[in-house]
C-alpha cells in the first residue's frame, strides 16, 4: 500500500484510526450518546494523559463531537434540535458559564473561499451586546445579568500581512475577555463527516493544521485566558478517498495527492446553513 499521511482535525477520527490498529489507549476515554428522534450522536474524548495526546496527536484535553447526517437537508426545525444540542455541549465545557464574563468569539477563515469562510459567516450573524453593555448597560437590554459579547473577523495573513494569532493576541490584551470562542473550519478523513459533524474543545485551535498549513496557535497558554474552539470539516484529503476507494490496496504513490482537498459541490449553501446552527447555538449557550 502507498504511503501518505491522513489528516484530520478530528480528535474522534484520530481515536477511531488509532482504535482499528492498536485497540484501547490508556489516558483517553470515551463516551458516546444518541438522540434517536433526532438522530444527533454526540462522543466525548478525553485525553487525560501525555501518553494519550502523543497516541492521538491532539493537546490533552476534552473534545466532543456533534454528528447530525441531516445537518446539510433544509429543515428548519432539526437545524434548531442541532443548535439546542450544541449550545448544551458548549455550556458544559465553557469555564464558568453561568458567571458573567466577557466573551470575544473570533471567525477564523478566508471569507473569499467558501469552504473556509464559516468563522466569517458565524461572527456576521452573532449577537454581539459588548459595545452596548459598556455604553448603556445591562438595562439596555432589560436584564439584570448577561454576558458582554463581541466578536472579531481576523482574515487570512496573504491580505492583513499578519498572523491571525498576532491580531487576536492584541484584541486579547485590550479588551481583556474571560474567554475566546475560536470558530474554524476543519479537515476530516471520512466524506460521511464532511458538513455533518461539529467539533467543540477545550484545548484550543491551530489554524490551518488539517490542512498542512501550520499557523501560530490559538490556545489558554499562547492567550493567557481559556479558548473554546468549534470546528466543521468542510474539506476532505482527495489522498484517503482515493485510497479508501481502493479498500487500502492502491500500488501507486500519492503523495501527489496530498495537496489537493475535496468539498461538496453545494458548500456555499452548507456553510450558510451551518453557519447559522453554530451562530444560534453560541447565543444560545451564552443566554443568562
Amino acid at each position: 500500500m502507498s504511503c501518505f499521511q491522513v489528516r484530520t482535525d478530528l480528535a474522534l477520527e484520530a481515536r477511531e484510526g488509532i482504535g482499528e490498529a492498536e485497540g484501547e489507549i490508556h489516558g483517553v476515554s470515551v463516551e458516546e450518546s444518541y438522540d434517536e428522534e433526532n438522530e444527533i450522536r454526540v462522543t466525548r474524548v478525553v485525553i487525560e494523559t501525555k501518553n494519550g495526546a502523543k497516541a492521538l496527536g491532539k493537546p490533552m484535553g476534552v473534545y466532543v463531537t456533534l454528528e447530525a447526517p441531516g445537518m446539510i437537508e433544509p429543515e428548519e426545525d432539526y437545524h434548531q434540535e442541532i443548535s439546542a444540542s450544541l449550545a448544551r455541549e458548549l455550556r458544559s465545557i465553557i469555564p464558568d458559564a453561568e458567571k458573567e464574563q466577557s466573551i470575544l468569539v473570533v471567525g477564523l477563515g478566508n471569507r473569499d473561499v467558501t469552504a473556509d469562510a464559516l468563522g466569517p459567516h458565524v461572527a456576521d450573524n452573532l449577537f454581539v451586546t459588548r459595545h452596548v453593555v459598556k455604553e448603556y448597560g445591562k438595562a439596555a437590554y432589560n436584564k439584570s445579568r448577561m454576558h458582554m459579547v463581541s466578536s472579531i473577523v481576523p482574515g487570512v495573513m496573504a491580505k492583513t500581512g499578519m498572523e491571525s494569532a498576532e491580531i487576536i493576541r492584541g484584541v486579547v490584551e485590550q479588551t481583556k475577555p474571560d474567554v475566546v470562542i475560536v470558530v474554524d473550519a476543519l479537515a476530516a478523513r471520512s466524506t460521511k463527516r464532511l458538513n455533518r459533524t461539529i467539533q467543540v474543545t477545550n484545548t484550543g485551535i491551530h489554524p490551518g493544521s488539517g490542512v498542512g498549513n501550520h499557523r501560530n496557535a490559538l490556545t489558554k497558554e499562547s492567550l493567557d485566558v481559556p479558548v473554546i474552539a468549534i470546528g466543521v470539516p468542510t474539506v476532505v484529503d482527495a489522498a484517503t478517498i482515493v485510497n479508501d476507494a481502493m479498500s487500502g490496496r492502491m500500488p501507486a504513490n500519492l503523495t501527489e495527492l496530498n495537496n489537493m482537498y475535496v468539498t461538496s459541490k453545494d458548500v456555499d449553501y452548507q456553510i450558510k446553513q451551518i453557519s447559522h446552527i453554530i451562530c444560534d447555538a453560541i447565543n444560545g449557550a451564552l443566554e443568562l
